[in-house]
Order: C-alpha cells, then structure tokens, then sequence
C-alpha cells in the first residue's frame, strides 16, 4: 500500500560550479588540474500537496569516471550535457515513493536507455560513456530526492530508512543468497545505530605530492596550505594515508610505499592503503610487491590497511581471480562497485571489501553496503575530492555505514578555497583537526546542510525543468 510520505519530483534546476586545484591531482594516466560540481535542487510533493526542495552534489570527475584517449574537455562537456538530459528525465519520470524505491526504479528503468540513445554519450569519436559516467551525471538528483523527502517528513535521511517510510523491503531490491534473506529488512538494520560525531580522515598521497624539500621547484602555491606531506601530517594531525600508484611500474610503486612509510613511522601515522586505480592486469604484480614489503619492510606491510581497486574497473569484462591478493591484504573494489551484482561477482573472485561513494548515488551507495555487510565485506567510504555540498552526505554516509577506518577526504588539500562559504556553517568539516573530521555541525531535516545560513552566490541556471 502506498503511503501518505511518498513523494514524486516536480522539479529539478542544475548549476555547474567550477574549482580548480592548487596543485595537480594525478588520477591513472592523467592529471586533474580543474573540476566541475554539478550542484541540483529538486522540487518533490507529496500526496497531501505539500512540497519541500532538495539539494544534491557531485564532483563530475571526468578523468576518474571516463579513462579515455578522447580530449579532456570534450568527455567534461558531454557529462554536463548529460546532467541537462538528466534534469528533464528525472521531472518526466513521473514514480513514487520513497527516495530509495525512487532511486533504484530510475536508475533501473530510465538511466540505461538514457545513456544508450542520449546523443552527448558518445562524443566525436563514437566512443560510448561508461555507465560509472552515468552514475555520477545521475547522483547529484538522486541525492537531492532524499534531501527532499527527509525535510518533507522533518527527519534526517538516515531517520527515513526503514519500514516506516519505506513502501518496499530490501528484498525487493536485492536477490536472496544461499546465505542472506533480504525479506521483511530494511536499510535501517545495516546501518550504526549510534553513527560517531568525529571520523579518522585519510589523506590523499598523490602521484605528484611532493614528498621532501629536495622535491620542491619553486613554483609552489604560497597560500598557506602545506606542500610536503611532512607538513600536513604536522599540520592537520594525520594518522591515516592512502597512496596512489601506478601500477604500471612496479619499482617506482614500491620505492613510492616505502618513502611514505617512512616519513609516516616518523610522523607517527597508523594506518596506509594503496591506490592503484584499475592500472594492473596481473595479481602477481601486485603480489610482487606486498611480498617484498612483507620480507623487507615489516613494519610498511603491518601498516598497510587495504588494498584498493588496482584491476580494471569493468569487472564483469575482466573477470580476473584475486583470491591471491585478498589472501595477503583485504582488497576493496571501487570503481568497479556500480551497483550490489557487480559486487557479488566480486566475491565470487575473491574480493573482499567494498569502498562506497555517494557519487554512485546514495540509493546504490545504501544498497550496496547492505549486501555486501550481509555477506560478511569490509567497508570503505572513499573521496572523490567532495567539497562544499558534496562533502556532507559523503561523511554521513561513512558515520552511518561503519567503515574498516574512518573516511578519506582530500577536498582541503586539492581545492580547499572552493568550501570556505560552507566552512563557515561546517567547520569541522573541511578542516581536518587531529587527523579527523567532524559532523557535530550538520543538523537537522534532509542532509542537515543548513543551506539558508551557507552564503553562496550560484551561477547561472544551466538547465530548469518543472512537471
């Protein structure tokens, strides 16, 4: 039976808001030296004709969601484009519901043939955008219905999971396994029931992050954010540090473990993770290295967390058996997390941990944490450089699920101007005190952003759509 709570959008407005790096972002083979936001506000009602706006955000990370030898800009422009499509499809939907019945219907049944006929998809060359580029053009909206709807109903979003709210259970989103029944369970009963009000914060060692003073060329920015990683850990109190490799040259990797591991033992760092963003093809490359660490720098190997996405992201294409890798460190997939089938292929291959993002959508993000917490997976809650909006429904979602270890955020080392305005309503937020962040500032209905106190200046509509 339907409930008085559902809602329907009505409306939907899109704005782009550029930022651009203080210094460079290596992501795979390329370099991330600007960014735009695509910020949303929806317009749902309910039955009772009462209506509330949400808002959504999302970093359209063009070279994280769309590895391409097509020009930079020309991929930029088509996730914008898609986001104007998107704008239209979200008003015209037309379903009902709650925001997570919502969220998996559109995506289901509307975002697949958008992207298959959507002429931006393509772009010059023919080459089709990757449905990971679908998802993230699609979650600043999707966000921006569970914003909606918790403001409607006067609760925060994580209030609003369960059989209260909810018209379906999980069991009509997730298939049952030999060992898990979904039926009669709810978001709600996969979620921290008492989330904490601080996170450890992971900090994003780069490819180019500048490791020692030697390092430095002069051309630095001077604008009173650190440069060496040294400083940052003295600076913001760091404990844990995620580092990004290759993956294509294995000497340079382990050299590049080792000289954080060190500078990490004597700042007296916990915890290390290594990135090596979908670039490996064989786990012996990856065993290759552990093992050395293993043999000759113990103390590296104890620190070293996980292991996060280092095969190619289209799991189901490149159906490689990680069992070996997952035996030596817990192997967390990533960019190929699209949804919770994709993640049960990767069990099936020896996967054992899942790093969430919301830029996949909170729907996806939620339900994807369920199946793999009811399977007995590790969860992460990783980056992809959120600022401003962008940055509060990421470390909600991380309070809320429970993670092997805090939260990565990196915004305030890549663009940290770009949040000042929501700084100063959320300034645990986007500054990170003794290695954490905190959420003791976001409050109230939807996401709590307390958007009406958050001075800042939009630009230009760039796509309106209304039912």
């Amino acid at each position: 039976m339907p409930k008085p709570t559902d809602i329907r959008v009505v409306g939907a407005e899109l704005y782009f808001l550029p930022v651009k790096t203080r210094v460079p972002l290596k992501f795979g083979a390329e370099i991330v030296t600007e960014a735009t936001c695509a910020r949303v506000k929806v317009r749902a009602v309910n039955g009772d004709g009462q209506s509330a706006e949400g808002w959504g955000e999302t970093p359209l990370s063009t070279t994280w969601v769309w590895p391409s030898a097509l020009p930079l800009a020309q991929r930029a422009q088509a996730l914008q484009d898609f986001c104007v499509e998107l704008a239209q499809a979200w008003v015209q939907f037309g379903g009902t519901g709650h925001p997570m019945e919502i969220g998996h219907d559109f995506q289901e049944q509307v975002l697949p043939s958008l992207l298959e006929r959507s002429p931006t998809a393509g772009g010059a060359a023919g080459e089709r955008m990757p449905w990971l580029a679908a998802l993230v053009c699609c979650s600043p909206f999707d966000i921006a219905v569970h914003d909606a709807f918790g403001k409607l109903v006067g609760r925060p979003v994580y209030e609003t999971y369960g059989a209260e709210f909810m018209n379906r259970d999980l069991g009509a989103f997730l298939e049952d396994s030999a060992e898990v029944s979904f039926v009669g369970k709810y978001p709600e009963d996969f979620l921290i029931s008492n989330p904490p009000m601080q996170l450890p914060a992971w900090h994003l060692v780069g490819g180019l992050d500048l490791l020692d003073a030697g390092e430095l060329k002069g051309d630095e920015p001077q604008d009173g954010y650190p440069v060496l990683l040294p400083d940052w850990l003295r600076t913001d109190g760091l404990t844990c540090l995620k580092v990004k490799l290759r993956g294509t040259d294995a000497a340079w990797d382990y050299d590049r473990m080792v000289r954080v591991g060190e500078i990490a033992i004597a700042q007296g760092v916990a915890w290390l993770s290594a990135d090596f963003n979908c670039t490996v093809t064989d786990p012996a490359y990856v065993n290759a290295i552990l093992d050395r660490l293993s043999a000759k720098q113990a103390r590296i190997f104890e620190m070293l967390l996980y292991v996060e996405q280092p095969f190619p992201y289209d799991l189901e294409k490149h159906q490689i058996d990680v069992h070996s890798v997952s035996s030596r460190k817990p192997l967390f997939l990533d960019e190929s997390a699209h949804d919770w089938r994709v993640v049960r292929l990767g069990r099936s291959l020896g996967w054992n941990g899942v790093a969430l993002k919301t830029c996949k959508t909170q729907t996806g993000a939620l339900l994807t944490a369920c199946w793999a917490k009811a399977h007995g997976m590790q969860l992460m809650v990783q980056d992809l450089t959120n600022p401003m909006l962008a940055q509060i429904p990421h470390v909600l979602l991380a309070a809320h699920v429970g993670t092997i270890m805090g939260v990565e955020t990196n915004a305030m080392q890549f663009y940290p101007a770009a949040s000042h305005a929501e700084a100063v309503v959320h300034p645990g937020l986007y500054v990170r005190r003794e290695g954490l962040v905190d959420l003791a500032s976001i409050r109230g209905a939807g996401f709590g952003y307390r958007l009406d106190q958050i001075h800042r200046e939009l630009p230009a509509c760039a796509a309106e759509c209304h039912a």
